[in-house]
C-alpha cells in the first residue's frame, strides 16, 4: 500500500503484477478489497492498480460531484506517470467515475470498462441514494451496511455466502461517513448522457445479469451511447461480478483487453 500525494489531496493505491498497467476503481458500496479474488489473476498478464477513493482507506474527501472524482483520479494517472496505454476499469460509482474520466481526460489513457454504470439513473432510483444520505449523516455507516449488501448482491448469493458478507461489511464500515453521504449525493445528481460523445476511448460495458442496482437494460443503454462501444452481461451475477464469480468477470476483461 502506498499513499500518493495530488495536487494536495492524497490517494491511498496497492499495486501488483507486471506488464501493461490496468486500474481499478472500486464502487460506493465496497472497497479496494473487493477485487481481492480477481487482482491475482489479472496481474498475471498485467501491473494492476487498486484505488480506494476518496473517503475510503487513507484517500482524501473529492468535491460534491462525480467529476470532481474524476479529475482526482485522473490527477492519480499523471502523478504516477502511467503511459498512455493504461486501462481503466470501474464497477458501479468507479464506472461512472471512470465514464466522467474518459469524457474529461480521455487523453490520459487507453481502454475504459464501466463495469458497470449508468448514463444516470431514473427519477425512482434517485431515492435510495438520498435515504441512504440523510441515515449515514445521522447515524453513522451501521445504518447502512443491511441495505448496502442487499443493493450490492443478489439474495441468492447473501444467502449462501454469510461469511463473504460480513467480511464485505466490516469492510465498508470503515468508510468515512461525510464522504459516503457526499459520494451518495454526487450519485443522486448525476447525469452523464449529455457528454457520452466525448469519449473516444475503446470501450465496454459490463453488468451482471442480477444487478438491481445498475440494471442491464440500463447499462445498454449507456453502451448504446457510446460510440463503438462492447456491451458485455453476465449470467447470474449482480453488482460485483469480481466478487461474485472473478473467473467469468476476469474472462470478460482480458476478452475486451486481449
Amino acid at each position: 500500500m502506498a499513499v500518493v500525494p495530488v495536487k494536495g489531496a492524497q490517494v491511498e493505491i496497492e499495486q501488483s503484477g507486471a506488464g501493461r498497467d490496468l486500474v481499478l476503481l472500486h464502487s460506493l458500496l465496497a472497497d479496494r478489497t473487493v477485487f481481492a479474488h480477481a487482482v491475482p489473476l489479472l496481474a498475471k498478464k498485467r501491473r494492476v492498480t487498486l484505488v480506494s477513493l476518496p473517503g475510503y482507506g487513507a484517500s482524501s474527501p473529492a468535491g460534491p460531484r462525480v467529476e470532481d472524482y474524476a479529475d482526482r483520479i485522473a490527477g492519480l494517472l499523471a502523478a504516477l506517470r502511467l503511459p498512455r496505454e493504461t486501462d481503466v476499469l470501474g464497477n458501479g460509482f468507479g464506472g461512472f467515475i471512470a465514464v466522467a474520466l474518459a469524457a474529461r481526460h480521455g487523453q490520459l489513457f487507453g481502454r475504459l470498462i464501466a463495469a458497470p454504470a449508468l448514463a444516470a439513473f431514473p427519477a425512482a432510483a434517485r431515492a435510495p441514494f438520498h435515504r441512504m444520505a440523510e441515515l449515514v449523516s445521522a447515524q453513522g455507516m451501521d445504518a447502512v451496511l443491511d441495505a448496502a449488501m442487499q443493493r450490492m448482491l443478489p439474495a441468492a448469493f447473501i444467502e449462501k455466502n454469510p461469511e463473504i458478507v460480513a467480511e464485505r461489511k466490516r469492510a465498508l464500515a470503515k468508510a468515512d461517513p461525510a464522504c459516503f453521504r457526499t459520494a451518495c449525493l454526487a450519485l443522486a445528481s448525476l447525469d452523464l448522457s449529455g457528454v457520452l460523445q466525448e469519449v473516444r476511448n475503446p470501450t465496454m460495458v459490463m453488468v451482471g445479469s442480477e444487478d438491481a442496482t445498475t440494471p442491464a437494460a440500463l447499462a445498454r443503454q449507456l453502451a448504446d451511447g457510446i460510440r463503438g462501444a462492447k456491451f458485455a452481461e453476465l449470467a447470474g451475477c449482480g453488482h460485483c461480478p469480481q466478487l461474485e464469480n472473478p473467473r467469468a468477470f476476469v474472462g470478460e476483461v482480458e476478452r475486451f483487453l486481449g
